[in-house]
Order: C-alpha cells, then structure tokens, then sequence
C-alpha cells in the first residue's frame, strides 16, 4: 500500500477520528489558555483576546469587559492576548508600549511586575495539572479502583525473574524500598526501570526475604509507537481472592489523582531524558494525525475513556510548555527569571532573537511529528 493509499484510507474514516479529536483538544487547550486568563484578570490586566486556534475568525462575542471571545478556523492551539501584546505569541508591542499613558499601562501585561507576569504565564501549564488531578479524582471518587493483588502466579522459564529466583505464588511487598499495593503498583515499577537491577521484597511461606532482578528491555508496539519497556517475565494472579473492587472516599481519590499525575510527569522526564541519552527512539513522538487516531479509537470505549485521554495529553500539554524555549510558557519564565536576577528586562533585540529561535524549533517539532504520524500511519 502506497502512502497516497494510506492517508485515502485514513481520510476516509476521518469522521471517527475529528469529533472526537476535537472534544479533547478544546477541553485541554481552553482550561490552559483559561488558566492565563484568570489569573491575568485576577493582576488587573486587560485582556483583548482569548482564542481557540489560530488564523482567521469564525466565530466569536465580545464580553462586557472588552474581551473577544472567538473560535479560529486552525484548531491546533489556542492564546490570550493582552493589552500591550502585538500578537499571539505575547511579544510586547514595543511602540505601541512606548506611547502608553498611565492609566494605560496599569492595566498593561509588560508594565506589570515580573512576579505578577511569571504567574499569568505559569498559570496555563498549571490549569493543565489541574485539569488531570480532577478528571482522575473524579474517575476515583466515581468508580473506585480494582486492586489485584501482587502475587506472583507463573514466572516465565528462563527470563529475568525466573534467573534472579522469583517463584509462583510469591508476594511482593516492597520494590527498593517503596511499598507494593497492587500489581499495577509492581508493573508500574518494574516497566520504568529496564536494566536497572531492583531490589525485590517477598514474602514467601510466611518468610520475608529479598532477591535482587533487572528487567530486561523488550520493544512492544503500542498506539501511540514503540514502547520500550522493562519486564521480568512475571503473571499476576487469576485467584478471584486476589482481585478487590476499592471505593475511594475524597481524599483517598484526590491522593489517586495526584500520584497518577505525578506518574505521567516522571514516565514523561524519564522519556526526554533518555532522547538526550540515546536509550529512547523520537518514533514515539507524536503529532495532530496519530492524536486524533488515538483520540478516535479511544471514543469506541465511551465519554469516561475520552475523558481519561484528555487527562493525559492535558499533563503533557503541561509539561511542553514548561520547556524553557522562547515562545512557550517555559521560554516566557526563562525570561522572566533573566529579568528578575538582573533587576530589569532583557533587551527587546535579545528577545526578538530568542522568539525566533523558538519559533524556528516550535516548527520544526511539529514538522517532524508530522512525519512520525504519517511513518506510523504507513506502517500500519
């Protein structure tokens, strides 16, 4: 099948994957664009625009405060503008500033103090974390949680669990050092770790000892690219003994919440760090076309799924733009940051400079997850 073949196909069942795409999208790029915007309210500031997407106007209304809130015909992004921004990317108008009155730059974004701006542009990756910890807190507090416990039921012959001299009918208690609720909790560990020897904490009839294994690295293919996780070569129980239906009060959800969110944040470190290091393939970088395949597939499974995607893409949504480029969120607080230690603002020249060269990498991310989508959607 020729690549012209494939993305036919795939634009023909496009109906299946838009909707869907587009429900996930909106919800994470409109809570992080409304978290710069209320917290830019909440400073005095005046905010000219808040968008969804980018280009032309499709629709919109202006608010009794001056604001237009509109819907733009590319839906891959979203901004807020403020008073003295000369565009989307919140650059300051510099001759527009220059000929600000008073009353003008009160309520003017660059005019304000650098810990109030700091807070405006931290705001949007915040409003993201915020997003995930309420979806997961809200998925807990509605249905529960099955637990399986994390008892060993076959060990693979000869794999790394079989070699460090894990058993049937083991139960682990502690991976070094941190406790073991569930299965899950054991995969979790084990699948983050490839060859990282673990010290694993048993209890085995009725004894507590400890062995030592290194989950050796498998490459498995998954929908969003290949995966290279770390495995022992371990079963969990099928004993319906073992298998619990937990209801999760408030706090107990919230907890769940949090350190769902704080997983995808370390399995997402763990991930960049191992790009630099050259232990992790970019083939599992991902663009809008194999997003929207995801966001698609996903829908089959009902609103609570789509949901649960949302969550996700919400915290890496979060985190991308925390990277210290100019252009994102992370370049704005680098700036910031510059600002703050030297007692007045980088020149308008350097800042210019610095949002080219973000721009310039903003692009060339995109480009290339584009290809990675299109290789994905080939090899299919």
């Amino acid at each position: 099948m020729t690549i012209f073949e494939t993305l036919a196909g795939w634009a023909g069942s496009a109906g299946g994957y838009i909707l869907p795409f587009l429900f996930v999208l909106v919800i994470v790029i409109f809570i992080h664009e409304f978290g710069h915007y209320i917290v830019g309210r909440w400073c005095g500031i005046r905010v000219q625009a808040f968008a969804l997407g980018f280009g032309p106007e499709l629709f919109g209304f202006t608010d009794s405060h001056g604001t237009r809130w509109k819907v733009c015909a590319v839906p891959l992004g979203g901004y807020v503008k403020f008073f003295g921004d000369s565009g989307a990317a919140s650059t300051p108008d510099g001759s527009a500033l220059r000929v600000m009155s008073p009353e003008e730059r009160a309520v003017s974004f660059h005019f304000q103090p650098v810990w109030k701006r700091a807070a405006v542009v931290a705001a949007g990756p915040i409003a993201n974390f915020i997003l995930a910890i309420a979806v997961f807190s809200a998925m807990n507090l509605t249905y529960g949680r099955q637990v399986l416990a994390p008892r060993i039921e076959q060990v693979v012959e000869s794999s790394a669990a079989a070699k460090a001299g894990l058993q049937s009918n083991d139960m682990v208690l502690a991976i070094e050092g941190r406790p073991v609720d569930s299965f899950a909790d054991m995969q979790r560990i084990i699948s983050t770790s490839p060859g990282v020897p673990l010290r694993i904490t048993l209890e085995r009839a009725g004894k507590e000892i400890t062995v030592t294994a290194t989950p050796e690295l498998k490459v498995i293919n998954t929908p969003f690219g290949k995966q290279r996780l770390g495995m022992l070569g371990l079963q969990g129980s099928r004993d319906p003994a073992d298998l619990k239906q937990q209801t999760l009060g408030v706090g107990a959800s919230l907890k769940g919440a949090v350190e769902e969110t704080w997983f995808i944040v370390e399995r997402t470190g763990a991930y960049v760090g191992g790009l630099f290091a050259g232990t992790e393939s970019t083939d599992q970088l991902s663009g809008p076309i194999r997003i929207a395949q995801i966001s698609g597939q996903v829908a089959t499974n009902g609103i609570v799924a789509l949901l649960n995607l949302a969550a996700i893409l919400s915290v890496s949504i979060g985190l991308i733009n925390l990277v210290p480029v100019p252009l994102l969120d992370g370049g704005h607080l680098l700036f910031y940051a510059f600002e703050a230690i030297r007692g007045r603002p980088l020149s308008e020249r350097t800042q210019e400079y610095g949002f080219r060269v973000g721009l310039a990498l903003v692009v060339m991310l995109m480009l290339f997850t584009t290809f990675n989508d299109v290789v994905h959607l080939v090899s299919l």
